[in-house]
């Protein structure tokens, strides 16, 4: 049979688990800056393995994650969800966190231009 893999690359497991869309979206997450066990990670090369915790941001939002079970395959959300433990407590959502209806004056579709601006105000360009 096969051994068990002990150890796995940093940006194929949040990808594995779920954490981001694609590959080169987790690795850009890396370089930007996540801690392994309270130390900085740069590179998506680094190898983690059961029992490590996480520590990034995503999403406006820090999220601390320990490392339960390495995965084979990028499968669906119940089993990606066996492979990390969430350390952060649910955070309640408050009124400040929803951003206010933005209306566009007249009735017809907004523009391009229109809807640029309107992903500017709400923080969500470039993502």
């Amino acid at each position: 049979m096969a051994e068990q893999i002990q150890k796995i690359r940093i940006d194929k497991w949040l990808w594995q688990a779920r954490f981001f869309k694609t590959r080169g979206l987790s690795a850009k997450a890396v370089s930007a800056g996540l801690r392994v066990n309270g130390l900085n990670v740069s590179k998506p090369a680094f190898n983690v393995g059961p029992g490590d915790v996480l520590t990034f941001s995503q999403a406006r939002q820090v999220r601390v994650i320990k490392v339960v079970a390495l995965g084979l395959r990028r499968g669906p959300a119940p089993e990606a969800q066996q492979l990390y433990e969430d350390l952060d407590p649910p955070q309640p959502r408050s009124e400040d966190d929803v951003p206010p209806v933005m209306r566009l004056e007249g009735n017809s579709r907004p523009t391009k231009r229109d809807r640029r601006k309107l992903d500017l105000d709400r923080g969500r360009a470039l993502e």
